[in-house]
């Protein structure tokens, strides 16, 4: 039986059409895979706030309540350069981060694993999952009491010793190297050096991170009211009825009783053809000193008590001959010739004439 001849044309447009359900096919199925691999939801560890926190790895971004949260993924590396930071779990419970600190985390199912290098964390756990935290050389374990609650503090100070304490429940302290591990009891505070279980010794609250400091507040938002509407009174004036008010008069600043210099330059000449431009001349240069002249002060009023008493000028002495040679010098001035003294004088002149 001779079987009907198909056109060239036809055979190779069924072919293209079948390479195209096909290749559509495989895309559709390697995007919903793609799609379910990049977002799951089993590895979401829990949102992260802080001021100075830089994440690396997978995360996504999601918005609460109108602010956009960082969400940490299984795997993601944590920097809080400094200041603090918050970790709300998402199988319940929080983690203060008190920076310079470096961590990263791990999650299988019910198990959260973090890596710490540096810087102090706080856990408080009532209900959550299971937290193990690695160190360089020790692995700590937060152990519940019955049903209650975790609380534990792990970090290292500023000499590099680490902290650990524990506020509600216990902490089991296992030696990565030697498998030696001791348990630290509820209220205890413990410090180790250099990851040595042998030289355990008391804290001293060296380390401290606050979970009321790491406390997430959100920014505030700006919300947009209406203008109340006028009053029936305030729509009764007419349009320009209101109180004017007048302009505050501006204060004239206080003039400067200072010298004030003013400085005269010839102006300056620019020759485009020219290769050296003239200098300006300094001699042409002159200074003006302006300064303001006070007024002259003129007092008015009167003296008022008595006058000192002024003594009366001296009178100048007369003037007198010359007194010839030999003679007797006369006496000094007399204020008034008497009778007695007349006579006295005229016997002195007889005595002289006849000695």
């Amino acid at each position: 039986m001779q079987l009907p001849s198909i056109p060239l044309r036809v055979m190779r447009r069924a072919a293209w059409l079948l390479t195209s359900v096909t290749v559509l096919a495989a895309t559709a199925v390697l995007t919903t895979r793609t799609v379910r691999s990049d977002e799951p939801v089993t590895d979401s560890v829990g949102t992260i706030d802080g001021a100075a926190v830089a994440v690396t790895g997978p995360l996504r971004m999601e918005v609460v309540r109108g602010f956009p949260r960082t969400v940490l993924r299984s795997g993601s590396d944590v920097l809080v350069k400094s200041g603090t930071a918050r970790l709300d779990l998402t199988e319940g419970g929080t983690i203060s981060i008190c920076g310079p600190a470096h961590f990263s985390v791990l999650k299988s199912g019910n198990l959260l694993t973090f890596a710490l290098d540096t810087g102090t964390i706080h856990l408080s756990i009532e209900h959550g999952p299971a937290v193990t935290i690695y160190t360089p050389l020790l692995q700590i374990q937060p152990i519940a009491i019955g049903d209650g609650p975790q609380d534990t503090l792990v970090g290292f100070d500023s000499t590099g010793a680490m902290c650990v304490r524990a506020y509600r429940g216990a902490v089991r302290l296992e030696q990565q190297l030697t498998s030696q591990n001791i348990v630290v009891p509820q209220s205890s505070d413990v410090l180790l050096l250099n990851g040595q279980l042998d030289g355990l010794r008391g804290g001293g609250d060296r380390c401290t991170c606050d979970p009321q400091l790491t406390k997430y507040l959100p920014p505030p938002r700006l919300e947009l009211s209406a203008p109340p509407p006028p009053s029936e009174e305030a729509q009764a004036r007419p349009l320009g009825s209101g109180t004017t008010i007048a302009a505050l008069p501006l204060e004239k600043p206080a003039p400067k009783d200072g010298p004030i210099y003013q400085f005269n330059v010839p102006p300056l000449i620019y020759n485009a053809n020219a290769e050296v431009q003239p200098e300006v001349d300094m001699s042409k240069i002159t200074v003006v000193r302006r300064v303001r002249v006070r007024p002259t002060l003129i007092f008015q009023g009167r003296v008022e008590g008595e006058l000192p008493l002024s003594s009366p000028p001296a009178a100048a002495p007369a003037p007198t001959s010359p007194r010839p040679a030999g003679s007797p010098p006369k006496p000094a001035a007399q204020a008034k010739d008497s009778v007695m003294d007349r006579m006295v004088h005229f016997v002195r002149k007889l005595w002289t004439r006849g000695s």
